[in-house]
């Protein structure tokens, strides 16, 4: 089949947007990724004005000061801790920083310092089990080139001995029906029901970490969880946090939130087929709902910053085809 074949999937060619861009760093991924050329050594995005400004924010313990003057409701709150993943997750996914350069040794030491012996990496909500940010920043962390840390394993361990009995996770919290303003300020986790159902707003985020591992990505816990996952598209989730349908078409870059684009992105690295009619379902939104210009909405508003998103959703968008469909 064509290197191109994913293209004519598509009502229009959303090519020719995305190669206009005038971003520099869109521009490099568009090349590798979508087009097949040689964009020159990832190390060029490295150098650009724009990381260089969030280099210069961090701090000598590797963190990122969270922003604002938000009151922590609970001392033991990090939000530092959240602050450096999420500049963690642009540098790594925009830019292509990885484990050679110093500013990423930093962040993934400061975020390690804070695994627990259990595996899970908490803090943001005090002594209360994160595995939404556990599975994120793991995944960062592999992409950045620590699939090998032993510290990646302690955590996929963790996952895989704390699972729902139906094969996919949720948060402790729900599943015990505790509300989290009563549970933050314990010193203790609360400890999840594994009889509960599994929530697939969060099953959708911990896939990623174990779609992002060459290894794991091969399992058969990912394989089911994956099953579970593609049965829930486009219905509401089991729990409270983000329930509504219309969570599944809210885009991010660098991804955030479990939606219909990071369950497919997962499930086309995981092994799962086009052939499959939820996975056709998922890739038939993105034909439906694609616009003029070839692109897709992201129910992010208007503006630079939000027609910014726009692109890079855009290219992960093509990404995902290009798995399924070459």
């Amino acid at each position: 089949m064509s290197s191109m074949a994913w293209v004519r999937r598509l009502r229009v060619n959303p090519l020719p947007c995305l190669a206009s861009s005038a971003g520099v760093a869109l521009g490099y991924f568009v090349k590798r990724d979508l087009l097949g050329e040689d964009p020159g050594p990832i190390g060029s995005l490295w150098e650009r004005p724009e990381v260089e400004r969030i280099l210069k924010k961090q701090r000598e313990d590797g963190s990122w000061k969270y922003p604002g003057r938000r009151r922590r409701a609970y001392e033991n709150e990090n939000y530092d801790l959240l602050q450096t993943y999420r500049m963690l997750g642009v540098l790594v996914e925009q830019y292509g920083l990885d484990r050679r350069h110093p500013a990423i040794r930093h962040a993934a030491g400061y975020l390690v310092l804070h695994q627990t012996a259990e595996g899970d990496i908490r803090g943001i909500f005090g002594a209360q089990y994160a595995p939404h940010y556990t599975a994120g920043i793991m995944e960062l962390l592999i992409k950045a080139g620590y699939e090998e840390d032993s510290r990646i394993d302690r955590g996929f361990e963790w996952f895989l001995s704390n699972r729902q009995e139906d094969g996919g996770w949720a948060w402790p919290l729900r599943t015990a029906n505790v509300r989290y303003e009563d549970a933050v300020g314990r010193l203790r986790p609360v400890q999840t029901d594994n009889s509960r159902p599994f929530s697939h707003a969060l099953t959708g985020f911990v896939l990623r970490a174990f779609a992002a591992h060459p290894a794991y990505r091969k399992s058969a816990e990912a394989r089911v969880a994956g099953q579970r996952l593609k049965t829930r598209f486009f219905k509401p989730d089991k729990y409270p946090d983000r329930r509504a349908v219309h969570y599944w078409t809210k885009f991010q870059f660098p991804f955030w939130w479990a939606n219909i684009l990071t369950a497919l992105d997962s499930l086309s690295l995981i092994g799962f087929s086009s052939d499959d009619a939820d996975i056709q379902n998922g890739l038939e939104w993105f034909v439906s709902n694609q616009e003029a210009d070839g692109l897709w909405p992201t129910s992010r508003g208007k503006g630079k910053k939000a027609e910014a998103v726009r692109l890079w959703v855009g290219l992960a968008v093509c990404r995902v085809f290009k798995r399924f469909h070459s």
